[in-house]
Protein backbone atom coordinates (compact mmCIF):
# COMPACT_ATOMS: atom_id res chain seq x y z
CA UNK A 1 0.00 0.00 0.00
CA UNK A 2 0.90 3.73 -0.88
CA UNK A 3 1.74 5.81 2.15
CA UNK A 4 2.58 9.65 2.64
CA UNK A 5 6.27 8.95 2.00
CA UNK A 6 6.16 6.67 -1.06
CA UNK A 7 2.62 8.51 -2.89
CA UNK A 8 4.46 11.16 -5.38
CA UNK A 9 5.34 11.70 -9.45
CA UNK A 10 3.16 11.94 -12.17
CA UNK A 11 -0.09 10.42 -11.93
CA UNK A 12 -2.31 10.09 -14.63
CA UNK A 13 -6.01 9.74 -14.83
CA UNK A 14 -8.84 7.74 -16.38
CA UNK A 15 -10.80 10.15 -19.35
CA UNK A 16 -14.28 8.45 -20.42
CA UNK A 17 -14.80 7.62 -23.93
CA UNK A 18 -18.45 8.31 -24.93
CA UNK A 19 -20.25 7.13 -27.82
CA UNK A 20 -22.60 9.09 -29.43
CA UNK A 21 -25.64 6.94 -28.11
CA UNK A 22 -24.23 7.91 -24.51
CA UNK A 23 -22.62 4.56 -23.15
CA UNK A 24 -19.15 4.14 -21.95
CA UNK A 25 -16.94 2.67 -24.39
CA UNK A 26 -15.38 -0.17 -22.74
CA UNK A 27 -12.65 -1.21 -25.58
CA UNK A 28 -11.62 1.96 -25.73
CA UNK A 29 -11.31 2.90 -21.99
CA UNK A 30 -8.78 -0.61 -22.00
CA UNK A 31 -6.82 1.15 -24.73
CA UNK A 32 -6.28 3.90 -22.82
CA UNK A 33 -4.97 1.99 -19.58
CA UNK A 34 -3.36 -0.52 -21.49
CA UNK A 35 -1.25 3.26 -22.92
CA UNK A 36 -0.94 4.67 -19.55
CA UNK A 37 0.72 1.89 -18.47
CA UNK A 38 3.11 1.25 -21.30
CA UNK A 39 4.01 5.27 -20.64
CA UNK A 40 5.64 4.31 -17.10
CA UNK A 41 3.56 6.95 -15.36
CA UNK A 42 4.09 6.86 -11.69
CA UNK A 43 0.12 5.51 -11.46
CA UNK A 44 -3.59 5.85 -12.60
CA UNK A 45 -6.38 6.66 -10.56
CA UNK A 46 -10.20 6.43 -11.90
CA UNK A 47 -13.33 8.37 -10.57
CA UNK A 48 -11.60 11.75 -10.62
CA UNK A 49 -13.49 14.90 -12.05
CA UNK A 50 -12.11 14.53 -15.68
CA UNK A 51 -13.45 10.89 -15.39
CA UNK A 52 -16.92 11.55 -14.82
CA UNK A 53 -17.38 10.52 -11.41
CA UNK A 54 -20.64 12.34 -10.91
CA UNK A 55 -22.35 10.85 -13.98
CA UNK A 56 -22.35 7.23 -13.57
CA UNK A 57 -24.49 4.71 -12.74
CA UNK A 58 -22.92 2.07 -10.21
CA UNK A 59 -23.08 -0.88 -12.42
CA UNK A 60 -20.90 1.43 -14.61
CA UNK A 61 -18.64 2.41 -11.68
CA UNK A 62 -17.82 -1.05 -11.09
CA UNK A 63 -17.05 -2.40 -14.83
CA UNK A 64 -14.75 0.96 -14.87
CA UNK A 65 -13.04 0.00 -11.90
CA UNK A 66 -13.11 -3.51 -12.55
CA UNK A 67 -11.05 -2.71 -15.42
CA UNK A 68 -8.90 -0.98 -14.28
CA UNK A 69 -7.80 -3.45 -11.73
CA UNK A 70 -7.35 -6.07 -13.87
CA UNK A 71 -4.39 -4.85 -15.72
CA UNK A 72 -2.81 -2.80 -13.56
CA UNK A 73 -2.22 -5.72 -10.82
CA UNK A 74 -1.38 -7.69 -13.64
CA UNK A 75 1.39 -5.26 -14.53
CA UNK A 76 2.22 -3.49 -10.62
CA UNK A 77 1.27 -0.42 -11.99
CA UNK A 78 0.22 1.59 -8.99
CA UNK A 79 -3.24 2.40 -9.31
CA UNK A 80 -5.78 4.42 -7.16
CA UNK A 81 -9.55 4.25 -7.28
CA UNK A 82 -12.05 7.52 -6.99
CA UNK A 83 -14.85 6.47 -4.82
CA UNK A 84 -16.49 9.88 -4.58
CA UNK A 85 -19.98 10.87 -5.22
CA UNK A 86 -21.92 13.83 -4.15
CA UNK A 87 -23.65 11.81 -1.88
CA UNK A 88 -21.75 10.27 0.99
CA UNK A 89 -24.02 7.16 1.23
CA UNK A 90 -22.82 6.35 -2.64
CA UNK A 91 -19.55 7.14 -2.02
CA UNK A 92 -19.41 5.03 1.15
CA UNK A 93 -21.12 1.84 -1.04
CA UNK A 94 -18.81 2.42 -3.50
CA UNK A 95 -15.70 2.00 -1.56
CA UNK A 96 -17.00 -1.22 0.05
CA UNK A 97 -17.81 -2.52 -2.89
CA UNK A 98 -14.56 -1.60 -4.42
CA UNK A 99 -11.77 -2.93 -1.57
CA UNK A 100 -12.28 -6.25 -3.35
CA UNK A 101 -10.36 -4.73 -6.23
CA UNK A 102 -7.15 -4.19 -3.79
CA UNK A 103 -6.41 -0.19 -5.23
CA UNK A 104 -3.01 1.28 -3.26
CA UNK A 105 -5.35 3.94 -2.51
CA UNK A 106 -9.04 5.52 -2.50
CA UNK A 107 -9.56 8.89 -3.33
CA UNK A 108 -12.30 10.39 -1.49
CA UNK A 109 -13.76 13.91 -1.70
CA UNK A 110 -16.23 15.22 1.17
CA UNK A 111 -19.91 15.47 0.83
CA UNK A 112 -21.25 17.78 -1.75
CA UNK A 113 -24.72 18.70 -1.80
CA UNK A 114 -24.92 20.29 1.20
CA UNK A 115 -21.04 21.30 2.67
CA UNK A 116 -20.07 19.46 5.46
CA UNK A 117 -18.76 20.89 8.89
CA UNK A 118 -15.17 19.88 10.31
CA UNK A 119 -16.67 17.82 12.49
CA UNK A 120 -19.08 16.19 10.29
CA UNK A 121 -15.98 16.08 7.75
CA UNK A 122 -14.26 13.92 10.38
CA UNK A 123 -16.85 11.71 11.21
CA UNK A 124 -17.35 11.09 7.23
CA UNK A 125 -13.71 10.71 6.42
CA UNK A 126 -13.13 7.99 9.87
CA UNK A 127 -16.05 5.70 8.61
CA UNK A 128 -14.72 5.87 5.16
CA UNK A 129 -11.54 4.64 6.64
CA UNK A 130 -12.64 2.39 8.97
CA UNK A 131 -14.76 0.19 5.47
CA UNK A 132 -11.31 0.93 3.36
CA UNK A 133 -9.62 -1.31 5.93
CA UNK A 134 -5.59 -1.20 5.45
CA UNK A 135 -6.04 0.39 2.25
CA UNK A 136 -5.21 4.15 2.47
CA UNK A 137 -7.14 7.39 1.91
CA UNK A 138 -6.43 10.23 -0.09
CA UNK A 139 -8.50 13.39 -0.17
CA UNK A 140 -9.66 14.80 -3.26
CA UNK A 141 -10.31 18.44 -2.35
CA UNK A 142 -9.58 20.40 -5.88
CA UNK A 143 -10.10 23.89 -6.95
CA UNK A 144 -13.63 23.39 -8.04
CA UNK A 145 -14.75 21.39 -4.71
CA UNK A 146 -17.74 23.25 -3.19
CA UNK A 147 -15.67 23.20 0.24
CA UNK A 148 -11.92 24.56 -0.36
CA UNK A 149 -9.88 23.87 2.63
CA UNK A 150 -7.30 26.09 4.48
CA UNK A 151 -4.16 24.87 5.44
CA UNK A 152 -5.42 24.98 8.80
CA UNK A 153 -8.56 22.88 8.14
CA UNK A 154 -6.14 20.10 6.42
CA UNK A 155 -3.87 20.05 9.25
CA UNK A 156 -6.88 19.38 11.77
CA UNK A 157 -7.94 15.88 9.21
CA UNK A 158 -4.60 14.89 8.88
CA UNK A 159 -4.26 14.65 12.96
CA UNK A 160 -7.74 13.40 13.22
CA UNK A 161 -7.76 10.50 10.13
CA UNK A 162 -4.09 8.35 10.23
CA UNK A 163 -5.26 6.57 7.10
CA UNK A 164 -5.48 9.78 5.08
CA UNK A 165 -2.10 9.77 3.39
CA UNK A 166 -2.46 12.61 0.48
CA UNK A 167 -4.76 15.45 -0.36
CA UNK A 168 -5.14 16.80 -4.00
CA UNK A 169 -5.37 20.66 -3.68
CA UNK A 170 -5.45 23.73 -5.94
CA UNK A 171 -2.29 24.75 -4.49
CA UNK A 172 -1.45 28.76 -3.81
CA UNK A 173 0.72 31.51 -3.20
CA UNK A 174 3.93 32.05 -0.90
CA UNK A 175 1.76 32.24 1.71
CA UNK A 176 -0.28 29.18 1.46
CA UNK A 177 3.09 27.14 0.92
CA UNK A 178 4.29 28.69 3.92
CA UNK A 179 1.18 27.49 5.73
CA UNK A 180 1.48 24.08 4.42
CA UNK A 181 5.01 23.53 5.83
CA UNK A 182 3.04 20.87 8.58
CA UNK A 183 3.20 18.77 5.92
CA UNK A 184 5.92 17.79 4.88
CA UNK A 185 6.40 14.80 7.90
CA UNK A 186 2.81 13.94 6.96
CA UNK A 187 0.74 14.28 3.95
CA UNK A 188 1.70 13.79 0.50
CA UNK A 189 0.48 17.41 -1.41
CA UNK A 190 -0.72 16.84 -4.78
CA UNK A 191 -1.26 20.30 -6.78
CA UNK A 192 -2.40 20.94 -10.22
CA UNK A 193 0.06 20.09 -12.75
CA UNK A 194 0.82 23.00 -14.49
CA UNK A 195 1.88 23.75 -11.17
CA UNK A 196 3.76 21.10 -10.18
CA UNK A 197 8.11 22.14 -10.91
CA UNK A 198 6.85 25.84 -8.33
CA UNK A 199 5.24 22.74 -5.67
CA UNK A 200 8.80 21.10 -6.05
CA UNK A 201 10.87 23.98 -5.97
CA UNK A 202 8.72 24.83 -2.55
CA UNK A 203 9.77 22.00 -1.11
CA UNK A 204 5.74 21.21 -0.27
CA UNK A 205 4.35 19.03 -3.14
CA UNK A 206 5.04 15.56 -4.05
CA UNK A 207 3.38 14.97 -7.53
CA UNK A 208 0.18 15.67 -9.26
CA UNK A 209 -2.72 14.10 -10.52
CA UNK A 210 -2.07 15.53 -13.66
CA UNK A 211 -3.55 17.49 -16.46
CA UNK A 212 -0.67 17.60 -17.85
CA UNK A 213 -0.36 14.09 -18.51
CA UNK A 214 -3.62 14.31 -20.18
CA UNK A 215 -1.91 16.62 -22.47
CA UNK A 216 0.93 13.76 -22.78
CA UNK A 217 2.07 11.56 -20.66
CA UNK A 218 5.29 10.01 -21.38
CA UNK A 219 5.64 14.19 -21.74
CA UNK A 220 4.45 14.81 -18.05
CA UNK A 221 6.61 11.74 -16.92
CA UNK A 222 10.02 13.16 -18.77
CA UNK A 223 9.31 16.43 -16.77
CA UNK A 224 8.51 15.06 -13.32
CA UNK A 225 12.26 13.21 -13.59
CA UNK A 226 13.60 16.68 -14.57
CA UNK A 227 12.52 18.06 -11.84
CA UNK A 228 14.67 15.45 -10.06
CA UNK A 229 17.86 16.82 -11.60
CA UNK A 230 16.92 20.22 -12.66
CA UNK A 231 14.30 21.82 -11.03
CA UNK A 232 15.53 25.47 -12.62
CA UNK A 233 15.00 23.92 -16.19
CA UNK A 234 11.70 22.54 -15.14
CA UNK A 235 10.40 25.61 -14.44
CA UNK A 236 11.22 27.31 -17.58
CA UNK A 237 9.31 24.50 -18.78
CA UNK A 238 6.76 25.18 -16.06
CA UNK A 239 6.68 28.73 -18.18
CA UNK A 240 5.64 27.71 -21.63
CA UNK A 241 3.23 25.09 -20.11
CA UNK A 242 1.22 28.43 -18.53
CA UNK A 243 1.81 30.41 -21.96
CA UNK A 244 0.37 27.51 -24.19
CA UNK A 245 -2.78 27.44 -20.97
CA UNK A 246 -3.39 31.25 -21.11
CA UNK A 247 -3.18 31.12 -25.47
CA UNK A 248 -5.35 27.70 -25.60
CA UNK A 249 -7.25 26.64 -22.71
CA UNK A 250 -8.22 29.35 -21.10
CA UNK A 251 -10.57 30.77 -24.00
CA UNK A 252 -12.56 27.63 -23.85
CA UNK A 253 -12.68 27.72 -19.73
CA UNK A 254 -13.53 31.59 -20.01
CA UNK A 255 -16.52 30.76 -22.85
CA UNK A 256 -18.04 28.16 -19.52
CA UNK A 257 -16.66 24.71 -20.78
CA UNK A 258 -15.94 22.71 -17.83
CA UNK A 259 -12.75 21.38 -16.63
CA UNK A 260 -13.80 17.25 -18.11
CA UNK A 261 -14.11 18.99 -21.08
CA UNK A 262 -10.90 20.96 -20.79
CA UNK A 263 -8.90 17.52 -20.22
CA UNK A 264 -10.36 15.71 -22.88
CA UNK A 265 -9.54 18.73 -25.54
CA UNK A 266 -6.30 17.74 -23.63
CA UNK A 267 -5.48 14.63 -24.67
CA UNK A 268 -7.36 15.01 -28.20
CA UNK A 269 -4.54 17.93 -28.74
CA UNK A 270 -1.71 15.12 -27.37
CA UNK A 271 -3.20 12.66 -29.89
CA UNK A 272 -2.01 9.71 -27.80
CA UNK A 273 -5.67 8.32 -27.52
CA UNK A 274 -8.99 7.89 -28.88
CA UNK A 275 -11.02 8.88 -26.05
CA UNK A 276 -12.70 12.25 -27.92
CA UNK A 277 -13.58 15.33 -26.62
CA UNK A 278 -17.79 13.96 -25.59
CA UNK A 279 -19.11 13.95 -22.62
CA UNK A 280 -21.87 12.67 -20.94
CA UNK A 281 -25.08 14.09 -20.93
CA UNK A 282 -26.20 16.75 -20.16
CA UNK A 283 -22.58 18.78 -20.31
CA UNK A 284 -21.46 20.33 -23.33
CA UNK A 285 -17.90 19.26 -24.79
CA UNK A 286 -15.57 20.73 -27.23
CA UNK A 287 -15.97 20.09 -30.84
CA UNK A 288 -13.49 18.16 -32.84
CA UNK A 289 -13.16 20.49 -34.99
CA UNK A 290 -11.00 23.07 -32.14
CA UNK A 291 -8.93 20.17 -31.94
CA UNK A 292 -6.21 20.50 -34.68
CA UNK A 293 -5.65 23.94 -34.18
CA UNK A 294 -4.80 23.34 -30.36
CA UNK A 295 -2.99 20.96 -31.07
CA UNK A 296 -0.62 22.83 -33.62
CA UNK A 297 -0.03 25.26 -31.30
CA UNK A 298 0.68 23.04 -27.95
CA UNK A 299 3.39 21.49 -30.14
CA UNK A 300 5.28 24.30 -31.07
CA UNK A 301 5.58 25.52 -27.81
CA UNK A 302 6.02 22.56 -25.92
CA UNK A 303 8.15 20.36 -28.30
CA UNK A 304 9.87 18.05 -25.78
CA UNK A 305 6.60 16.56 -24.79
CA UNK A 306 6.16 14.76 -28.33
Amino acid sequence: MLTATTLKGNWGTLLLPINKDNSIDYVRLAEEIDYLIEAKIDGIYSNGTAGELHNQTEDEFDKINERLSEKCSHTGMPFQIGASHPSPLISLERLKRATAFKPDAFQIMLPDWVTATIPEQIDFLKKMADYAGNTPLVLYNPPHAKNILSPHELKILSEAIPRLIGIKVAGGDESWYKAMEWSKAKLSVFIPGHFLATGIKQKIASGAYSNVACLSPEGAQWWWQLMQTNIEAALQIEKRILQFFDECIMSFKEAGYSNPALDKLLAAAGGWSAIGTRLRWPYKWIAESEVKQVAKKVKSILPEFF
